[in-house]
């Protein structure tokens, strides 16, 4: 990963931080697409916090002097996807992540989700 790439991620998993975005993983993807060299994953409590941190990432990058390709997702809060180019964070709800795994499709590792002390899938 380039330093470029690397400015890009840091300045994302900040603005992720700021707003108490949960369960940030960042995903080295340069060996698996060409499409973007690194994704990070977030998780957010709320619909509100989803598209909270989503902005967070797009407001920041842009401030650094990034380009944001596009943004979706920002209606329903469930899932938000912010296109750096390079860089794709996704913003999910806990159980929109646990569905889609994307950790799993990507190389990374899954984060343990225990709603009211019972794993994901027994509730």
């Amino acid at each position: 990963m380039n330093e470029h790439i690397q400015q890009m991620r840091d300045v994302a998993v900040a603005a992720l931080e700021d707003i108490k975005g949960k369960e940030i993983l960042v995903l080295d993807t340069t060996q698996l697409t060409d499409l973007f060299d690194c994704m990070i994953v977030a998780t957010g409590e709320s619909n509100r916090q989803v598209r909270a941190l989503a902005n967070n990432v797009s407001v920041e990058l842009k401030a650094k002097g990034f380009e944001i390709v596009s943004t979706e997702g920002e209606d329903s809060g469930e899932w938000v996807l912010v296109d750096a180019g390079s860089l794709v964070v996704h913003v999910m709800l806990p159980p929109v992540r646990d569905y889609y795994d994307l950790e799993q499709l990507w190389g990374g590792q899954k984060p343990t989700f225990n709603p009211l002390g019972k794993s994901w899938s027994a509730v």
